[in-house]
């Protein structure tokens, strides 16, 4: 066996105390939380897809991390963020759709390998950053779609509902499951799942840790529809890109304020609401896509709006 050494700061170390030092390293390095890391080379584990022709205007944020069934990784999650920041200043994008490209998992949620190795102050910061990926997700300025064609688990189903609309296999399962594990929802789910189906229900499957499937979703309102799953199982990924061409055609500028309006609105009171309504539909009344409205009307002719 090689006697191992090695320098740090002018000392040199040997043995039993070297090999020490490099494997306290290595648990740290293992341990560091940061946006800086990346994946493999030639791979990516999220990535953006600009769909062209009939779809063009739709992009596609695509999820393939098949080993760990897209759980919620350092190297995934650095990666989801860089995607969503390309998309924030993107005009020439109207529609994102978020699907995987692992068949039977939409994202299984948490990474536990990664999170088991963590200490307790570096998993909080971890979840924190988690929590601002799903907030970045929701401030997209254009509708968000995610096509649900398997598991959506704990962090899984969180990152769906930071998504302004849900689309679901009918044998996709769904569930904030944190309680089986000791843990609640942390990142957004707590909040974005009562707001959407009642406090009463989301406190049921929440405290319950109950798993749904797609059907079910769709009855609480949990997802927008629900479709029998094919034989190439991306039934709602094809059903996402329908919803996402009849959004497509509306004019850019009025949908974005749309949702802020609605957004914002539903965190203040009614009066409040209406007041952000009012400063959104401001925004819209100068635009050219108004007059292209108005004149498409007049003219009994299809709009064609090109967001300015």
């Amino acid at each position: 066996m090689g006697f191992l050494s090695v320098a740090i700061g002018g000392a040199l170390l040997h043995g039993t105390e070297a090999m020490g030092l490099l494997v306290r390293q290595l648990a740290v390095a293992r341990r560091v939380v940061q946006r800086g890391v990346s994946s493999a080379a030639g791979h990516r584990e999220v990535q953006i897809t600009h769909l062209e022709g009939s779809e063009e205007g739709i992009a596609e944020i695509v999820m393939c991390r098949p080993r760990a069934k897209n759980s919620l990784g350092r190297i995934f999650v650095n990666e989801f963020f860089h995607s969503v920041d390309s998309l924030r200043h993107d005009s020439s994008v109207r529609v994102v759709v978020v699907r995987s490209a692992v068949p039977g998992v939409f994202c299984a949620g948490a990474d536990l390998k990664e999170r088991a190795k963590m200490t307790n102050s570096e998993a909080s910061l971890f979840v924190e950053e988690l929590r601002k990926l799903m907030n970045e997700i929701a401030a997209l300025p254009m509708p968000t779609i995610a096509a649900v064609d398997g598991y959506a688990l704990g962090g899984g189903l969180e990152l769906a509902l930071a998504c302004d609309l849900r689309i679901a296999a009918s044998s996709a399962k769904l569930g904030l499951i944190e309680t089986t594990r000791g843990l609640l929802p942390g990142a957004g789910g707590s909040q974005r799942l009562p707001r959407l189906i009642g406090v009463g229900l989301a406190k049921e499957l929440i405290f319950t840790g109950r798993q749904i499937e797609g059907t079910q979703a769709y009855n609480i309102g949990l997802v927008n529809d629900a479709v029998p799953q094919n034989e190439s199982a991306d039934a709602a990924h094809k059903k996402a890109l329908e919803l996402a061409q009849e959004i497509l055609p509306r004019a850019p500028v009025a949908v974005r304020m749309a949702k802020l309006a609605m957004n914002k609105g539903i965190e203040v009171d009614i009066a409040s609401g209406m007041a952000i309504e009012g400063m959104c539909y401001g925004q819209v009344i100068p635009t050219k896509d108004r007059m292209e409205g108005m004149a498409a009307f007049q003219e009994k002719r299809p709009p064609h709006y090109k967001g300015e």
